[in-house]
């Protein structure tokens, strides 16, 4: 195929509800991303929690959502997509700015009749309930409104288009205005995606698919999941990836802020990450290609971790730049295969139940990434001031993962003597 027939592919392969769905993902993307890169230090900063309890509350807001998202697509078949994304942004508008408003005089009365870090819990737990709704609308409708050879491209291009904007837009408002303002922006964001939907989004042509379980179902298959002593423990031992990735968010802009630069744009170099990704993601496929999807997993999981021993040589701001670009390859080395692997693990007729599933580890990583990423700025960085240990750590838990995972492949395929059959965990 030649470059001008792919391209025409390209032009041709989608209907204007993926536009829609997938743009509206694109600005929610960025509003989450903006949020996130900010809140660690907003939280410290703004609010004056500690750097070990503003860790648990960033890793909560990073976490909860993965949890959701399991059961997010039956309430999106009930409501149909454009009435579920709709009530997702309006959520997600409402949530996001109470976020940024939780100093404002306005709520005075509110945070006098409760503990401030309950009331900062609850609302960090809000935007997960419209994130989890705009999750199985998109892919949806992503499934029904393109074609299949051109699919995955435009899906994941525009979601990293949305990952690298926010950031960036957190930087530019967090240094001309005031960090408070990146969650009203973030707010304004998904709240043009409001009217955006009801606007313009068209329920996407439904064919012969199979319909989403019910709350029940749903129940069902979640105690299925987790009957499968394999696959549990594969998730568990994955979720070690998740809780090194997301400290570039947890904690790396408080150790730069607090013990590299007090004055470096720490929302910026957040963006380096995504562009990896965006840049880099279609000639890392072609190069591990070859490579079996296990053996890729724990690759990309070994490259993850070994990252952060480029600050602890050197504890520069240039250095934390490199350290997430390297983190970025371990993603990209990783994340295709990781699903294709999840797709083979799943008993036969029970995929989609698996597939479900698959994002456990990265909430599991985010909710202990955050208790853990505070205690040990906490403890290395409070108590014995030897900060660089913090990576050591963080660099221990990425290896520590990837042995656990070569192990685990071991001693899978060695039970693995008969032939391989559905649900074998065999490569």
């Amino acid at each position: 195929m030649t470059f001008a027939d792919r391209f025409q592919e390209i032009r041709t392969g989608f209907e204007r509800p993926f536009w829609v769905a997938n743009i509206s993902e694109l600005f929610e993307r960025l509003s989450y991303y903006a949020a996130f890169a900010s809140l660690a230090r907003y939280l410290h900063e703004t609010l004056n929690f500690g750097v070990k309890q503003a860790g648990s509350l960033t890793g909560l807001f990073g976490g909860l959502v993965w949890f959701l998202a399991a059961f997010g697509g039956t309430l999106a078949d009930r409501l149909g997509f454009r009435r579920s994304l709709s009530l997702a942004y309006f959520i997600l508008s409402c949530s996001y700015f109470l976020l940024g408003s939780l100093g404002a005089p306005w709520l005075a009365p509110v945070r006098n009749a409760m503990p401030l870090g309950v009331l900062v819990t609850i609302v960090l737990m809000l935007p997960a309930l419209g994130i989890a709704l705009v999750k199985p609308c998109v892919v949806g409708t992503t499934a029904r409104a393109s074609k299949e050879n051109v699919r995955s491209i435009g899906y994941y291009t525009l979601v990293n288009i949305g990952g690298a904007a926010g950031p960036y837009v957190a930087s530019w408002v967090h240094q001309h205005i005031s960090v408070e303002n990146v969650f009203r922006v973030a707010a304004l964001s998904v709240f043009a995606m409001f009217f955006a939907v009801l606007l313009l989004f068209k329920e996407p042509r439904r064919f012969d698919e199979a319909q989403t379980v019910n709350l029940a179902q749903a129940a069902k298959n979640f105690v299925t999941v987790i009957s499968n002593p394999r696959f549990m423990i594969f998730l568990l031992i994955f979720s070690g990836y998740w809780i090194v990735y997301w400290q570039e968010f947890i904690i790396l802009p408080l150790y730069i802020h607090d013990y590299i630069n007090p004055k470096t744009d720490t929302e910026l170099i957040l963006v380096t990450g995504p562009l990896t990704v965006i840049s880099l993601q279609m000639l890392v496929s072609f190069l591990t290609q070859r490579i079996p999807a296990f053996s890729a997993i724990t690759l990309g999981t070994l490259i993850s971790g070994l990252a952060w021993v480029i600050l602890i040589i050197h504890p520069t701001v240039p250095m934390a730049i490199l350290t997430l670009f390297t983190v970025s390859l371990g993603e990209i080395t990783q994340s295709p295969r990781y699903y294709e692997y999840i797709s083979r693990l799943a008993p036969s007729g029970q995929q989609g139940t698996y597939m479900g599933f698959a994002f456990l580890p990265i909430g599991i990583g985010s909710l202990i990434g955050g208790w853990f990423g505070g205690v040990l700025i906490h403890h290395f960085g409070e108590v014995t001031h030897q900060p660089s240990r913090i990576w050591c750590a963080v660099t221990a838990v990425g290896v520590a993962s990837a042995a656990l995972l070569w192990i685990y492949d071991r001693v899978m395929t060695s039970k693995s003597n008969l032939p391989v059959r559905a649900g074998s965990v065999s490569e």
